[in-house]
C-alpha cells in the first residue's frame, strides 16, 4: 500500500474533510488533494499530525512515507534497485550495531 492510498482510506473511514486536514497541515486544500492523489509528497513533519487527526498508526504511516521516499529515488533505475536496496539495508544494519 502507498502512503497516499492509506491516508485517503483513513480519511474516508473517519469522514474527515480534506479541508480540515489541509488546515491542520497549514497547506491549502489543493496541495492536500495532490498529496492524496500521489502527485505531491507530504513532509515528514506532517506524519504525526495526519496520524492524530485520522486516528492512524503513526509508525505505519511513517513506514509508508519512508518507503515512498526511497521508491521515488530509485524508480528510474529499476535494473539497479535491488542492489541499491541491499546496500542500503547493509548500511543501516552497520549503523545500528
Amino acid at each position: 500500500m502507498m502512503f497516499n492510498d492509506r491516508i485517503k482510506q483513513l480519511c474516508e473511514d473517519h469522514q474527515i474533510p480534506q479541508r480540515k486536514l489541509a488546515a491542520a497541515l497549514d497547506i491549502d486544500t489543493v496541495s492536500y488533494c495532490k498529496i492524496e492523489r500521489g502527485e505531491r509528497r507530504a513532509r515528514k513533519e506532517h506524519i504525526p499530525i495526519i496520524a492524530e487527526l485520522l486516528q492512524g498508526d503513526r509508525e505505519e504511516l511513517l513506514i509508508l512515507w519512508l518507503a515512498e521516499q526511497v521508491t521515488a529515488m530509485v524508480v528510474d533505475e529499476k535494473e539497479l534497485s535491488d542492489e541499491v536496496l541491499n546496500i542500503v539495508k547493509q548500511n543501516i544494519n552497520r549503523a545500528i550495531i
